[in-house]
């Protein structure tokens, strides 16, 4: 009988001590599985600002390719109403024709006169052909240009602070002034050396542009024992980009340009502070030299 109830009681302890060990390996469990969901949701809130950046990427992009096919269509229509004119004209020659149809005879005058005319249109023709084909060279340029700029600027950059377009005839660069310039003065900042260098080594390629520096400011006044206003302000940012593109990058100065614009041409609202830092920018413009541009228009370089 006593071997009985110490083997009981034996069991008893066991069964205890099991019991206690289950409920420290669940509350292990419980910890390990809570910890793991919080990785989970920290990297779920990850990509989901991930996603979110990628589809404010993408709407830039739409933006600019909404900009872009207003530019293609305007000039779409400019040609469409020359090739217009150009029907109304034959069609007035065919009318001509129809009137001296019945003639026997036509003075050397007038027929001299039919052939200038029928010349005339047929050179409109040619010129409306070669405005054309320029028109999709000169695009097909400058978005090249543009992808070589975006693909050289992209790496380690805020999107807030570089900007590529294509307007028209031009690619433009619009660079914030927090990543150029020391604030409230006009030197340059290192990140701004990383950047004209990319820059740099894209334009120096191309021989047949030139480019434009235009420093623009805010609204809030300046005076300094350097910098007398916004004026002065904006043409010394805008000459130290020039120094720096021709003295440390050798870009040939024959095409570089500065000007200032102030605090005028403004991109938004100077009343809020988000406006006024817009404003604060410096544009580098990659122009078309004008003989390059006719020469876009010569048949024999065509």
């Amino acid at each position: 009988m006593k071997g009985f109830v110490w083997l009981t009681a034996g069991m008893m302890v066991v069964g205890s001590f099991t019991s206690c060990v289950s409920k420290k390996k669940m509350t292990e469990m419980k910890d390990s599985h809570a910890k793991e969901m919080a990785r989970v949701n920290e990297q779920l809130g990850k990509c989901g600002e991930d996603l979110n950046m990628y589809m404010k990427k993408l709407s830039a992009c739409e933006q600019e390719r909404e900009g872009l096919k207003g530019n293609v269509k305007q000039k779409d229509d400019q040609i469409t109403d020359l090739r217009s004119q150009l029907a109304d004209a034959r069609k007035t020659r065919d009318q001509q024709f129809e009137q001296v149809g019945n003639l026997t005879v036509m003075s050397k005058a007038a027929n001299e006169n039919m052939k200038a005319t029928l010349a005339q249109m047929e050179k409109k023709d040619k010129y409306i052909q070669l405005l054309q084909q320029a028109k999709s060279k000169a695009d097909s340029i400058n978005l090249a240009l543009a992808v070589n700029l975006k693909s050289a600027l992209k790496d380690g950059l805020d999107d807030q602070d570089v900007e590529i377009k294509v307007d028209k005839t031009v690619v433009f660069i619009n660079l914030s002034d927090k990543m150029l310039y020391q604030s409230g003065s006009s030197n340059l900042t290192p990140r701004a050396k990383e950047v004209l260098g990319k820059i740099a080594k894209i334009v120096e390629s191309r021989k047949d542009i030139e480019i434009m520096v235009e420093g623009y400011t805010d609204n809030k006044p300046i005076a300094t024992d350097c910098i007398k206003d916004n004026w002065d302000l904006s043409v010394k940012r805008a000459t130290s980009v020039v120094r720096m593109l021709q003295n440390t990058y050798k870009v040939d100065p024959n095409k570089l340009i500065a000007a200032g614009r102030g605090e005028y041409n403004t991109l938004a609202d100077n009343n809020t502070a988000e406006g006024r830092a817009t404003n604060r920018r410096t544009r580098i413009i990659l122009l078309p030299k004008l003989d390059q541009f006719y020469d876009l228009m010569n048949p024999n370089k065509m």
